[in-house]
């Protein structure tokens, strides 16, 4: 055995042993505190040592730096001594902004810069809210199983029933046995019991009550124990504030959002985006869709950094349940050949929406949509043209640097690789990741390749919505910062 073969076996044992230290402390402070840790957006909760160590190798993409584990268990370990409230703590900035401030005292330091959520003993904790899930299909399971995962400390969000028609006697084992297993997004990551005569599911500590109903405006809530819900309607059978009311009829409902694009009036939120525009008295919101998530964080950056002249936004999305799988009949244009061997020539709303949550893009987009024979994960092409003129480098450097450090890092990603295909993308929590070396930059001309996992980040976008209108959305600390284009431009040598 060659000497550094050891030495390089010998480190790698060193800091899976510190990744194993980190797993009970990163544990404790969500079950204790609240607090969801993260390095860069990589979430750090029910990972394991391995994931947690690939986690820190991707912080080098913030300055070609590998986190060093050591100082993360420093900064956990601290953390349990400032014990603060609820947030989302990004562990990666928290070390480097310790460094830039010269590495005065850490726990005096996280003192200051998580100020906003520190608690006084005794003080009254969030109350959260109760969810009913309308609806258990492709988004509703993805929801169910973010909103378990969530659970935490139980002062959050709280999953208290999902309401559906009944399909067959055995209805409740199947509907179980589909949130139990995926085939796409994999097995559910803990136990599922079931009890027939209570008709509930019990997973992972979550118990969620089945309620048999076609009747959206009929379902006393109250009768569960069920108080001031927000009804997540997943179904996309109502669209307009007329349909969707019948649910604030029911006993036990304040609010209802919808998880598709919903008809004006309706305010259509992309979290991250027009997320503050929720007022108090707004009881019937849409989440918009997946690729209106999935573009306008982008499109906002870049027409902030550069301004938006006009552009098309192309979209290849994977097929969906809309669709049939052999030829047969559908309402639809296409849409009725086979979803599994044909790509389908679709419309799409979703360029037009983005006005909804961006109004200063108001007639500047248009766009258009090819199904796929895929079963998730889809492809946005962005053809823009520019007010302020750029080149790939300075373009790529500064929406690496928004997924890193702006106040859209919990939607933009950001990858560079040669390899990488849509199923790389399963299980993002990002509204869209850009694909860097399929940028084009010439001029004031861009072409940009953004990829979203259309349901599972979708729904990671639908849960902050709900957590807006909960007021239970945890702050994301440190603070976030702007990120300047003319700080990116500075630092690359190729000129415009």
């Amino acid at each position: 055995m060659s000497h550094e073969f050891a030495q390089r076996r010998t480190d790698w044992i060193a800091r899976e042993e510190l990744a194993e230290r980190m797993i009970p402390l990163i544990g404790g402070l969500y079950r204790d505190f609240g607090v969801v840790t993260s390095i860069h957006g990589r979430r750090l909760i029910n990972r394991s040592p391995v994931e947690i160590l690939k986690a820190h190798r991707f912080a080098r993409q913030a300055g070609d730096v590998v986190l060093d584990p050591n100082d993360t268990v420093r900064v956990l370990e601290a953390l349990r001594v400032v014990a603060p409230g609820p947030a989302s703590v990004d562990l990666a900035r928290l070390v480097a902004r310790h460094a830039d401030a010269g590495e005065p005292d850490l726990v005096d330091f996280l003192r200051s810069e998580l100020a906003p959520v520190l608690v006084d003993e005794g003080s009254p904790r969030p109350q959260g809210a109760d969810v009913v899930l309308y609806g258990f299909g492709r988004i509703g399971r993805l929801l169910a199983r973010i909103l378990i995962a969530h659970a935490g400390h139980g002062e959050g969000l709280r999953l208290r029933a999902i309401v559906v028609r009944k399909g067959a006697e055995n209805d409740l084992a199947k509907r179980a046995s589909l949130l139990r297993r995926d085939s796409v997004h994999g097995p559910f990551p803990g136990t599922i019991e079931i009890d027939e005569e209570a008709n509930t599911i019990l997973a992972n500590g979550t118990l969620i009550q089945v309620i048999y109903s076609d009747d959206p405006a009929n379902i006393d809530y109250t009768a569960y124990g069920i108080h001031d819900a927000i009804v997540v309607d997943n179904t996309g059978r109502w669209r307009d504030e007329a349909g969707l009311t019948q649910h604030l009829r029911s006993t036990g409902v304040q609010r209802v959002l919808l998880t598709a694009p919903g008809k004006s009036p309706l305010k259509n939120i992309v979290y991250g985006i027009n997320h503050t525009a929720i007022a108090d008295d707004d009881r019937i919101l849409s989440a918009a869709s997946c690729t209106t998530n999935a573009i306008t964080p982008v499109l906002a950056a870049i027409d902030e950094a550069y301004g938006v002249v006009r552009g098309h936004v192309e979209t290849v999305h994977s097929f969906t349940n809309d669709q049939n799988l052999i030829d047969n009949f559908h309402k639809g244009d296409r849409r009725g050949r086979s979803a599994v061997l044909n790509m389908v020539i679709a419309e799409t709303g979703a360029a037009k929406a983005v006005a909804k949550a961006l109004p200063q893009l108001e007639g500047k987009l248009t766009g258009s949509a090819i199904r796929v024979p895929t079963p998730d994960v889809s492809l946005a092409i962005l053809n823009l043209q520019l007010e302020r003129p750029t080149d790939k480098d300075t373009l790529n450097r500064y929406l690496r640097q928004v997924s890193l450090t702006s106040p859209l890092r919990q939607q933009i990603d950001y990858i560079e690789s040669a390899e990488v295909v849509s199923t790389d993308f399963v299980g993002s929590n990002r509204a869209g990741i850009v694909d860097g070396l399929a940028t084009i930059a010439d001029g004031t001309d861009v072409v940009l390749y953004v990829w979203y996992d259309n349901e599972f980040g979708y729904s990671c976008q639908v849960v902050r919505v709900i957590e807006e209108m909960a007021g239970a959305h945890p702050l994301v600390l440190p603070e976030r910062e702007p990120v300047r284009i003319e700080q990116i431009a500075a630092r690359t040598t190729v000129t415009a």
